[in-house]
């Protein structure tokens, strides 16, 4: 007896607003958009390269907000322009898996939720070895129709880190019929960011991993999983599934608007019942602000990170980037440390690089002013 094997597509999430990146990150070009870890290619250009490693082009789909299609589709990210789709509103990952899966059930209807899995990967991480990355991604996938359950990516961490969620594997035993060379491990829980001591004692431990928030499951285990543990979503979804099968984006809106605004995480994957995980090691860096720069980019012998041809005299450890280039814009940091310069042709940022994080309370006072530099 002989079985068909799954049709895989993939589910690349770009919704993000990256306001940690302001002022090169704007509503309409957010850090996806930017070139931050490739010199050619924005960041979602390099999400879509990495899974036409393992996934057809037209089984490739990225789902973001609706002022964000002109933007990708212009970026020319070599995908078929259909196969960048427009959530209505913002329902964070949780929304945004269940209208891409919906909307791709739709238009590939002769090959069921029965036949379908899915890989969904994120557009503002930088990922190394996209080789070894397919093979993960391969193996998480097989693992997870193997055993007919949902399945996450845990990055092995290559250092104690308050900034990340963390997967606790069950076992350190490989689940059967998973790949041997990158296994599959049954998940115990999943933790919040944890204050150091914590995460020092997950990393001792060897069965925590980073949250990659990257997801793998065959259609029927993630509706069947939603429907035990969030069934009013799941009506959603079906409701989803009938209007856009219609091209009736009327109703499809009406029922989406209906979602609450959370994660898949916390929606789903800490509920579901069957979940697996496969540990990830090949480079990656969840490129959240401006001091992600240091892990992706090379440095001078004084530790900077530069871009745009800046001057700098006696300044170490610095990021100064310089969007404009130096032929419009003179950019020079002198006597410095640790700090990260932004210029744009409208904005300049200047900040200690350990307090990145608070670029959103600059992005908000700006909301509150109405300022056209968002």
């Amino acid at each position: 007896m002989t079985t068909t094997p799954p049709v895989r597509f993939g589910i690349i999430l770009a919704g993000g607003s990256g306001e940690r990146f302001w002022p090169v990150s704007r509503r309409r070009r957010p850090k996806q958009l930017l070139c931050l870890t490739h010199p050619q290619q924005t960041m979602l250009h390099e999400a879509v390269q990495k899974l036409k490693g393992l996934l057809p082009a037209d089984h490739i789909y990225v789902i973001t907000g609706p002022h964000l299609i002109d933007a990708i589709l212009a970026a020319n990210i070599g995908l078929p322009p259909e196969n960048v789709l427009a959530e209505p509103n913002k329902r964070n990952t949780a929304g945004a898996i269940l209208y891409a899966t919906a909307a791709i059930l739709a238009r590939h209807s002769s090959v069921g939720a029965d036949n379908a899995s899915f890989a969904v990967t994120t557009a503002d991480h930088a990922i190394g070895n996209p080789g070894l990355f397919c093979a993960t991604v391969d193996a998480a996938l097989r693992a997870a129709e193997a055993n007919d359950a949902l399945a996450t990516c845990g990055i092995v961490p290559a250092h104690p880190e308050t900034g990340f969620g963390y997967i606790q594997r069950a076992s350190a035993t490989p689940l059967e019929g998973t790949d041997a060379a990158i296994p599959g491990f049954p998940v115990k829980a999943f933790h919040e960011k944890p204050a150091l001591a914590k995460a020092r004692e997950y990393v001792a431990s060897g069965d925590y991993f980073w949250n990659s928030g990257m997801f793998f499951w065959p259609a029927s285990a993630f509706l069947r999983e939603l429907r035990t543990a969030q069934p009013a979503l799941a009506d959603i979804f079906d409701r989803l599934l009938h209007a856009l099968g219609k091209q009736d984006y009327a109703a499809a809106t009406e029922a989406f608007n209906e979602l609450p605004d959370i994660s898949i995480d916390f929606a789903l994957m800490e509920k579901a019942q069957k979940v697996l995980m496969v540990p990830g090691t090949f480079p990656w860096v969840d490129v959240g602000s401006w001091p992600a720069l240091d892990e992706v980019q090379a440095a001078d012998e004084a530790g900077n990170r530069t871009l745009g041809d800046p001057i700098l005299i006696d300044a170490k450890n610095c990021i100064v980037y310089n969007e404009p280039g130096a032929e419009k814009m003179v950019v020079g940091v002198l006597g410095v440390e640790g700090l990260a310069v932004v210029v744009t042709a409208d904005a300049v940022l200047v900040i200690p690089k350990d307090r990145a994080q608070d670029v959103k309370a600059i992005v908000q006072q700006l909301k509150d002013r109405q300022a056209p530099q968002l």
